[in-house]
């Protein structure tokens, strides 16, 4: 079956299952790799699993298991209705084994951190042409990678170690924050001639390399783009991904968005909300309200959450220990739609994604 999307890029559902199951056989492939690196190095992941063990991780893999292939079959059917285009990632890349080169050259530097508990290191420290410009949260090792999230290094490698920690399924998740924009986009229309998404402006919070600016690009070619992130480094790995594609970047923080008061219609923020402090997240969430038009979107993309999946509650309490996510305890117990609601915003739907959790609001 041949389909068209919205972009004019022709895609088949075969092609789909058989570039999205490559894409997952080599990242996952490298986890479990790297599972056995580690369990050769470190004493304590060669445990041996008690019975009650050896049954929790069946369920665990069982709710993993489903949660994969419910996650692939929306994945395909949005292909298939034409939401996003056929994701250009299925497709090998030259660059992809480099680039996993690199992953493990850097496993040694982690798996030393990881070990030590060191959550921050001299490189993570402010650059002298920009000290004060990161607060104290943001200058931690998030999941003990090098750099922080200062240094080429980190943007280099930061997809790469994603993609081999959910086996290949990162950016499946994040495209299911694409669907309620399109939605969103299309309840509007566009006008006659126009590309879909023209006459409307998209803020990326945290955007990181730019994953998520790249999968709704290709969604709404005719979208006005922003990209926010505190990182340098990050940032010019975004302008590299899209270099085709007319940005308007921001270093700036979250909680201070240098825009003006209803200037946006659509936000998005993707694995931001788990890396940061209870308050900072009201934060960010008082500065969405601010730049958003009446009537404006904001689509958050992040962590499940306890009591989502309950047979993977145990990972989600595991995780923080793990990766060195000093937040993410508190943000699997919290009240999203509740903190959404507190801040002015309606919520309007909210939707499990694999390991992932789509969270969508309006503003009142």
């Amino acid at each position: 079956m041949s389909i068209t999307t919205p972009s004019g890029r022709p895609g088949t559902l075969l092609g789909y299952g058989l570039g999205q199951g490559t894409r997952m056989a080599w990242y996952l492939g490298n986890y479990v790799a790297t599972r056995a690196w580690f369990a050769r190095i470190d004493p304590g992941e060669r445990r041996r699993p008690t019975l009650r063990g050896r049954l929790m991780g069946a369920r665990i893999q069982a709710a993993l298991t489903r949660g994969a292939l419910r996650l692939m079959a929306r994945d395909a059917a949005h292909v298939r209705q034409g939401t996003y285009p056929m994701p250009a990632d299925l497709r090998p890349r030259p660059g992809a084994v480099g680039e996993m080169a690199g992953y493990w050259r850097d496993l040694p530097k982690v798996a030393l951190r990881r070990r030590m508990k060191q959550g921050q290191e001299p490189a993570a420290q402010p650059l002298p042409d920009e000290e004060g410009g990161y607060p104290r949260y943001y200058l931690q090792n998030f999941h003990y990678q090098s750099g922080g999230w200062l240094t080429e290094e980190s943007a280099d490698l930061y997809d790469t170690q994603v993609e081999v920690l959910f086996g290949g399924l990162a950016q499946a998740m994040r495209r299911q924050g694409v669907v309620p924009v399109v939605d969103w986009l299309r309840a509007r229309g566009s006008p006659d001639g126009a590309e879909f998404g023209a006459g409307y402006t998209l803020l990326d919070l945290a955007t990181g390399t730019g994953a998520m600016l790249e999968a709704v690009g290709q969604a709404a070619p005719g979208l006005d783009l922003h990209g926010l992130d505190l990182s340098r480094a990050y940032l010019d790995k975004a302008q590299r991904r899209l270099a085709g594609r007319n940005v308007t970047w921001h270093r700036a923080k979250a909680e201070a968005i240098p825009l003006p008061d209803a200037s946006v219609d659509l936000v998005t923020a993707t694995y931001l909300f788990h890396e940061l402090p209870k308050k900072i997240r009201a934060a960010v969430l008082a500065e969405v309200l601010r730049v958003l038009k009446p009537g404006g979107r904001l689509v958050l993309v992040d962590s499940l959450q306890l009591g989502d999946t309950p047979a993977l509650d145990p990972v989600l309490r595991s995780f923080p220990d793990q990766f060195h996510e000093p937040y993410y305890a508190d943000w699997i117990g919290s009240d999203v739609p509740g903190l959404m609601e507190a801040a002015g915003f309606s919520v309007d739907g909210v939707t499990k994604a694999y390991l992932s959790k789509v969270f969508v609001a309006g503003k009142r």
